[in-house]
């Protein structure tokens, strides 16, 4: 049977801001032996898909120094001392001027379980409506823009929604309201209308 590995020690190694770098030695169970392993710790994330009361997704648009890109994503940042259904409301009106009417979890999932101690929690905030201009971070520009639902799977299979944690998200979106969704190949039919 697959057993835990005994933490020995936990150092951070270099702190960046939003993330620190962990240096870790851990006992195998297996072998008894120690491995030396790398984590980054960071607060939790959310990911807000937020529906209009005419029912359109409030996505963005930003550049990401990561991949060199401006990508289509959902509105989204760190949980700092705010629980995370907070976070995703100040998230949205942050970064959209957006606040909704009813806000409900849709899940949570940890981005990369192989380096990451953290998790993305993603919310459902319906009943959105524009109610304030943006309020950007100094590094941040962002570029609303108002989707229909059944426009989201054929820019997931093309390309254009790229990262993956805000896939997850509409995967739970669609998931939750299956009977709803629509599949890729009916969306390509409608895009092409």
């Amino acid at each position: 049977m697959l057993k835990e590995w005994e933490l020995i020690n936990s150092e951070v190694d270099r702190d960046y801001r939003v993330f620190r770098i962990k240096t870790e030695k851990s006992l195998s169970p297996r072998t008894n032996k120690e491995g030396r392993f790398y984590v980054i710790d960071t607060n939790d994330w959310v990911n807000v898909i937020p529906i209009t009361e005419k029912g359109e997704i409030v996505m963005i648009r930003q550049f990401r120094h990561g991949s060199k890109e401006i990508t289509l994503e959902i509105p989204g940042g760190l949980v700092d001392e705010s629980d995370p259904e907070e976070a995703a409301v100040r998230e949205l009106l942050e970064e959209t001027g957006y606040r909704g009417a009813k806000v409900t979890l849709l899940g949570a999932t940890n981005p990369n379980p192989a380096i990451f101690n953290n998790l993305c929690h993603t919310y459902l905030i319906e009943g959105a409506k524009k109610v304030s201009e943006v309020d950007l971070d100094p590094d941040e520009d962002i570029e609303v823009e108002l989707l229909s639902p059944s426009e989201i799977p054929a820019l997931i299979e093309k390309g254009v929604i790229s990262h993956a944690l805000v896939i997850v998200a509409f995967h739970y979106y669609f998931s939750r309201n299956h009977t709803k969704s629509i599949t890729p190949q009916q969306s390509c039919e409608v895009s092409a209308e």
